[in-house]
């Protein structure tokens, strides 16, 4: 379903930059919250001080709660994965949320979006894998003994792709469902206040979303780093 009206994708058009913001909206929406979630990171921390302000306050309370819970997954070994992992969650948040805002489209209502965030994930997951574990990290896809090695290589390899449509997919339906029928409530009804409490539901949603993709980043994340049995 097409936005009647996109504002970022109008002010490429005054630019001359139509053909690509209507080809790609969820690429300039991405741009969008990237350039949010700096600003909003960089301005409380340069004025950080000693006695933290209210907007300090709150960051500290976001991300020590990631990191406490980061660490009740993955044990303290697993501290060192917070920047990654707390990027995955904040973005996908911010991207899931924008969404409600009228006049912006989210991101992660595009499967590009989605999927490139799980590629992520699951390349990152295989590199944690090679890094605690060198060569040794096959065992995990060969099964505890030699002779299942045909049986559980082959789950073992569609496994972990499904890992990347699981991902992608899930997060891509729960938005654009969402997103459709906003846009049907917003033609059929929109006049009325119709689309107010799918718009209320639609931050539960977002971030339920979000965080389902950062707690199954983290359990890879977490196999990963465990000794293969």
């Amino acid at each position: 379903m097409e936005h009647p009206y996109l504002f970022f994708v109008k002010l490429f058009e005054m630019l001359g930059l139509g053909h690509f913001a209507h080809t790609y909206p969820h690429v300039l929406y991405s741009w969008v919250v990237i350039i949010l979630i700096i600003v909003f990171g960089y301005m409380p921390a340069k004025a950080m001080s000693m006695v933290p302000g209210k907007v300090q306050n709150v960051l500290e309370v976001i991300i020590s709660s990631i990191e406490d819970f980061m660490v009740t997954v993955t044990g303290e070994e697993g501290r060192w994965l917070l920047p990654l992992a707390a990027t995955v969650f904040i973005y996908v948040l911010g991207c899931n949320l924008i969404g409600l805002i009228p006049g912006f489209y989210p991101p992660t209502a595009n499967l590009n979006t989605t999927l490139s965030c799980a590629l992520v994930v699951v390349i990152f997951t295989h590199v944690i894998g090679i890094m605690y574990h060198g060569p040794s990290y096959i065992k995990h896809f060969l099964g505890p003994v030699w002779w299942m090695i045909p049986i559980i290589l082959p789950i073992e390899i569609i496994g972990h792709f499904a890992r990347i449509l699981s991902l992608s997919f899930r997060l891509f339906g729960n938005m654009m469902g969402h997103e459709l029928v906003l846009g049907i409530l917003f033609l059929l009804a929109g006049a009325f206040f119709a689309p107010l409490p799918i718009m209320a539901l639609g931050v539960f949603v977002a971030l339920v979303q979000a965080f389902v993709f950062f707690l199954l980043s983290v359990m890879y994340f977490t196999g990963a780093m465990e000794h293969a049995h």
